[in-house]
């Protein structure tokens, strides 16, 4: 549960940057350093893309405009349409390894379904659905290190005050002899957000190096607008997008502190959870229509998720209990059976007693 928080707060901190240019120098910049934002949706222009803008958009001409600052020549790039893993040079393994291949994945599903809103948003829900069984590994880790706190509670209350080294062994001792008990796995939870926060790093990246998918739209609106850009020209539909940006990461972080027993550990998620309500709010204004989309998606499906795999989680503990039960309730009957031979004995020896 943790490792869930703290993997979607970097996840809320890495959109800030991204979005509001803070700590990159991936975007262009004018003459006094200020970045460049296309005025038409009010979007932070990403400085390597991988493909062509329209050659008729606001885009391309800004592009053109400040070539400088391009590794290639935006007439030198191909077609968005014409993009494959070998097209131009690779700007690293980053790039080469995920970046690109999920831009590739993004644009053909865009072809193929006509509209790259719905291309992001089925990607981030194929990239959820190949992780599923890492989330629910972690899951089960999750319920299993539930169980063991009462436990490990009792370890570091009993250890509280010492602090030499016979007692930091037993104690390890301990806490290992716990999680063997419990199946539980401390190193599980960091594998699952070595694996979820490059994938989302990486897609992210692949988005906003696509100018393509921001030149559709869905629903009726722009996916490069920004809601604030939207708000600002009397497009009042955007108010909605940004209450589903709030309350499905509201539902999804909301969703992984319930299980919290520690008034400790519960007084940090809480800080963290404002934090993240807070910041995702505050963000959600100047994220581009199509990772909006993607986000409500990905979040909503990550609600419905944790319920069905809690759900799995319950019944197989259900599934346990009745066994033990059983038993009990046999032990009983057994028990109560031996006392009435018993009683019937001595019941015919008192008779047998009374006719002589």
């Amino acid at each position: 549960m943790k490792h869930q928080n703290k993997i979607l707060a970097m996840i809320v901190i890495c959109i800030i940057f991204l979005t509001s240019g803070c700590g990159t120098n991936d975007y262009l910049k004018d003459e006094n350093g200020n970045i460049i934002v296309n005025e038409a949706t009010g979007q932070s222009v990403q400085k390597d893309i991988l493909c062509q803008p329209a050659a008729d958009s606001e885009l391309y001409k800004i592009y053109q405009d400040h070539a400088d600052q391009l590794s290639v020549k935006v007439e030198d790039l191909p077609l968005c349409s014409e993009f494959s893993l070998t097209s131009n040079e690779y700007n690293g393994l980053w790039e080469a390894i995920l970046v690109r291949p999920l831009a590739l994945v993004i644009l053909k599903f865009g072809y193929l379904f006509n509209n790259f809103g719905i291309s992001v948003m089925f990607v981030g829900l194929l990239i959820r659905l190949i992780l599923l069984p890492f989330s629910l590994k972690s899951m089960r880790q999750t319920n299993n290190m539930q169980k063991a706190q009462p436990e490990i509670a009792r370890i570091e209350k009993k250890y509280e005050n010492k602090s030499d080294s016979d007692s930091m062994m037993a104690k390890s001792q301990e806490m290992m002899m716990v999680y063997q008990k419990y199946k539980i796995n401390p190193v599980s939870g960091c594998l699952v957000a070595l694996i979820q926060i490059p994938l989302f790093f990486a897609f992210l990246s692949a988005i906003n190096k696509v100018p393509a998918i921001f030149e559709g739209e869905l629903f009726g609106m722009n996916l490069g607008m920004t809601p604030w850009k939207g708000l600002g020209q009397g497009e009042y539909i955007y108010i909605v997008l940004i209450f589903l940006i709030v309350a499905t990461t509201y539902l999804s972080f909301k969703n992984t502190m319930k299980n919290g027993q520690n008034n400790e550990m519960m007084k940090q998620m809480n800080f963290m959870f404002m934090f993240v309500i807070i910041s995702i709010s505050i963000a959600s204004f100047s994220l581009p229509t199509a990772i909006a989309f993607y986000w409500i998606v990905v979040n909503g499906f990550a609600v419905v998720q944790n319920y069905i795999i809690k759900k799995i989680l319950s019944k197989e503990e259900l599934g346990t209990k009745p066994k033990s039960k059983e038993k009990k309730s046999n032990k009983k009957v057994i028990e109560v059976k031996h006392q009435e031979k018993k009683v019937s004995k001595k019941d015919s020896k008192e008779k047998k007693v009374r006719k002589k």
